[in-house]
């Protein structure tokens, strides 16, 4: 098929909507960044087959001087956009020293043929394949009338088995949620955005700016931080701060940006109070283009050094008490 430019398309289990650059699932939305759209809509236009390194290159980053790493952050980005595992891919899999290629069924949104081929061939079987399950013949009006009683009361007391442990489970998870403590030397780090160009050419270097953060901030002594698999869950979602850090278990949030001018990278970020929204500290950080990996270092180290000396102002704040 062509690549697709504005055409929703269904990709496995997944909408694809290419002018909102937006994926959607069962009423989850996942906002991706444009170049990441144009990977994955460029490895849909050539569903089942391999597509290499460099033609991935010439026909996403166009126009744009860039190694084969922007390519394998890309795709990692994208997988955990759709909730892909490398190591058994239902979207994208890896072919060793050759490319990539999109294994998912593809189609446009209104075609659901290619969906339907995914089902178990099992459950597309002939009616013999079904066990037949009948209620016996019954001799008498009477005895079915009585069978029929017996088959309401039993649902009745089912339903109303199911209403009183629904109501006993949710009273006591409700329960124990209420009491759960958050420690205030708690700090998830969200995935940094890339806001250098309407290109948005720099998603991988806010990814890895991410994942290096998290992993200097994980060295500090006392201090939880939730991994990237969590983190990386929130990129491009729109949530309150308070649900993010009520489903991270932290007390506070951590976010921030990329910008890049001609010769310079600016990382700006901020660390936010959970329970008010409140920005407590920010920061900006320049350092002059090279090397990607040392400046995400640089920056990592030095950011994880000045947050250090807040963090024991943190643990002397009074949170509040949610356990009545």
């Amino acid at each position: 098929m062509d690549e697709p430019l504005a055409t929703p398309l269904r990709i496995g289990d997944w909408c694809v909507n290419p002018m909102s650059s937006e994926i959607s699932r069962a009423g989850e939305i996942v906002r991706v960044e444009v170049r990441t759209m144009r990977l994955l809509l460029h490895l849909a236009a050539r569903a089942g087959e391999v597509v290499s390194i460099d033609e991935l290159l010439t026909r996403v980053w166009s126009g744009v001087i860039v190694t084969p790493d922007s390519v394998y952050q890309a795709v990692t980005s994208l997988r955990r956009s759709l909730g892909d595992d490398p190591r058994q891919p239902a979207y994208i899999a890896t072919v060793p020293r050759l490319g990539y290629r999109m294994v998912a069924a593809v189609s446009r949104w209104d075609d659901r043929a290619p969906m339907q081929a995914r089902i178990s061939p099992s459950l597309t079987g002939t009616r013999r394949d079904v066990p037949d399950i009948s209620l016996p013949t019954l001799g008498s009006s009477g005895r079915s009338s009585a069978v029929i009683g017996a088959v309401a009361a039993l649902i009745l007391l089912l339903v109303a088995g199911y209403w009183v442990y629904g109501n006993f489970a949710t009273g006591r998870y409700a329960h124990a949620d209420a009491s759960v403590s958050v420690s205030p030397q708690s700090i998830g780090v969200l995935p940094f955005l890339d806001l250098t160009t309407q290109e948005m050419n720099e998603e991988y270097f806010a990814d890895g700016m991410t994942e290096e953060l998290i992993d200097h901030m994980s060295r500090i002594l006392g201090v939880r931080v939730p991994g990237p698999t969590s983190s990386f869950y929130y990129k491009g979602k729109q949530l309150p701060v308070a649900d993010i850090a009520r489903n991270l278990g932290v007390a506070y949030l951590l976010d921030g940006s990329v910008r890049k001018s001609a010769a310079t990278f600016r990382v700006a970020t901020r660390l936010i109070r959970a329970r008010d929204g409140y920005v407590v500290w920010s920061e900006t950080y320049d350092r002059p283009l090279g090397d990607i990996l040392t400046i995400q270092k640089d920056i990592a180290a030095q950011m994880t050094t000045s947050l250090r000396a807040s963090i024991d102002g943190l643990s002397s704040e009074a949170l509040p008490n949610t356990a009545r």
